[in-house]
């Protein structure tokens, strides 16, 4: 049996009331809530969380869904997962630092000026990763926290009036990536024609005369297809924010 006439089987049967077939249907698709929730992994929120998160989406796409859609079940249930983690991230007002990443930072800072001042150099990221008996990835992530943390005041920087300001902009960069992501899985979504007018439009910057050309149809038609796809997207897009609420 195909993958997805799999999962629709164990669909049905949630929604049913099985409740050996919604286990089955998390458990086969906790990967997909754990790769997002990576994502996010430097934004000072804990893993576990965020994931746990996540699975309340995912809880929501089974609830939601109705084998009518005839899409992949993953395809349906990323834009809710997505969306459970940016409310949370909204309601919750801020990107916290845990105790061990703020630690790892400063290590990471200790490290780095040590090296630097018995190398007579900037160290190279494996010197760094030596140092502090640890593997490239972990100082990468290290470093990406670091700058974030930049962003929003150093680790003994007091709350001041323009925290909040500053904290507001880091959350929006965070909606602008879940956004982005949501976008991008629902391009996938689009018949071969529409996702390449939006591809080549809006990723490639060409004109409508141009993607005429390479289609081998009129501009108006262009024009007319690129009306249609942007708004059947707007009202995906739409439907994927109030589900998000419910």
């Amino acid at each position: 049996m195909h993958e997805k006439e799999e999962q629709y089987r164990l669909l049905t049967e949630a929604a049913k009331g099985s409740e050996a077939a919604r286990e089955e249907l998390v458990r086969n698709n906790l990967g997909l809530v754990k790769s997002i929730a990576c994502r996010f992994s430097c934004s000072g929120y804990e893993w576990e969380d965020l994931v746990q998160v996540g699975c309340i989406g995912l809880v929501k796409a089974i609830e939601r869904f109705d084998t009518a859609f005839d899409v992949m079940f993953s395809t349906y249930a990323m834009p809710l997962i997505l969306g459970e983690i940016k409310r949370y991230i909204r309601d919750d007002g801020r990107i916290k630092f845990s105790r061990e990443l703020k630690s790892g930072i400063v290590r990471l800072k200790n490290s780095r000026e040590r090296l630097s001042k018995e190398l007579g150099r900037s160290p190279k990221l494996s010197e760094i990763a030596e140092a502090m008996d640890t593997d490239r990835d972990s100082i990468l992530n290290l470093m990406e926290a670091e700058r974030t943390m930049y962003n929003i005041g150093s680790l003994d920087d007091p709350e001041g009036g323009d925290r909040a300001e500053r904290d507001s902009r880091i959350i929006c960069g965070e909606e602008e990536q879940i956004d982005r992501i949501m976008l991008k899985s629902m391009i996938e979504t689009l018949p071969p024609r529409e996702r390449q007018i939006i591809i080549l439009r809006y990723y490639k910057d060409m004109t409508q005369s141009e993607i005429a050309r390479i289609m081998g149809i009129s501009q108006v038609h262009v024009s007319r297809l690129e009306k249609k796809i942007l708004a059947k997207m707007g009202a995906a897009l739409s439907r994927d924010e109030e589900n998000t609420e419910k």
